[in-house]
């Protein structure tokens, strides 16, 4: 088990859940993952936030949907050093806040932002807790991806936020790939969804990817659980992958990782 207990700042840590049906959003991805997700004991205080645990070890949060007309999505949280220093450069740099910086227990510090093209994402300023326990496991979060219609925009954006670098590599017949990088370590990924050729309708979002032992099995098993397809299994470098939606309507992708991935990370 690839086992974590810290974040360097700029690196995603952590991912949530936010469903209509949280008892059924726990069974279908339990039954997908090998999840484990134990009711808290203090749920009034947490309005019901739950952590999904995978080998004792936290692997994703899940949540009852908090405001009216709210999606069901997965959302991505940027591991930082000072939250509110963070949503100053956010606002400052053309994103903006839909909740300020606030306090979670003694376990962080948190927010929620959408970039410039209306992506959504959230920070993490830890405090007992560090975020995701487990990566690159059946069930872990694997990858952390940005899919927009500006790239450069998208860029500028988040370098300023979060220090990146960005690194193009040409991915042939699926265009360019860009990787985000704090140092010479990539923390994730950005596709151009224009070049793509992704509906219109689709907005800029952050894609979670979680690493699944076998792709397939994997998309047959969410398909009987009333999951459903977005792109079928594909081959690249990275491993195979599939992009799914819950039964709710949440996207998310899963990846049997290569060999090479595995030793890169």
């Amino acid at each position: 088990m690839s086992q974590i207990t810290s974040y360097a700042p700029g690196t995603p840590s952590w991912v949530d859940h936010g469903s209509p049906d949280l008892d059924a959003s726990i069974a279908f991805y339990s039954a997908l993952f090998g999840w484990d997700v134990p009711e808290p004991e203090n749920a009034e205080q947490t309005g019901g936030y739950r952590q999904a645990m995978k080998e004792g070890k936290p692997a994703s949060g899940m949540m009852p949907l908090m405001q009216e007309g709210q999606p069901p999505a997965w959302t991505t949280y940027v591991s930082v050093e000072d939250a509110d220093a963070t949503a100053a450069a956010v606002k400052e740099a053309g994103g903006s806040v839909i909740a300020e910086p606030m306090d979670v227990m003694d376990l962080g510090r948190m927010a929620i932002f959408a970039d410039p093209a209306g992506a959504v994402f959230g920070i993490w300023q830890p405090g007992t807790f560090a975020g995701a326990g487990v990566v690159n496991e059946h069930g872990a979060l694997s990858w952390n991806e940005l899919n927009t219609r500006d790239t450069e925009a998208a860029k500028a954006f988040y370098g300023v936020v979060f220090g990146w670098d960005f690194e193009d590599n040409d991915m042939g017949e699926m265009g360019t790939y860009t990787s985000l990088k704090l140092g010479d370590s990539p923390v994730g990924g950005m596709l151009d969804m224009t070049g793509r050729g992704v509906p219109e309708e689709v907005p800029a979002h952050w894609q979670v990817y979680f690493a699944v032992d076998d792709t397939d099995a994997a998309v047959e098993q969410a398909k009987q659980g009333g999951g459903s397809v977005m792109v079928e299994p594909i081959d690249i470098p990275a491993g195979r992958f599939a992009i799914l939606t819950d039964p709710h309507g949440a996207s998310f992708a899963v990846i049997a990782l290569s060999d090479e991935a595995l030793e890169n990370t």
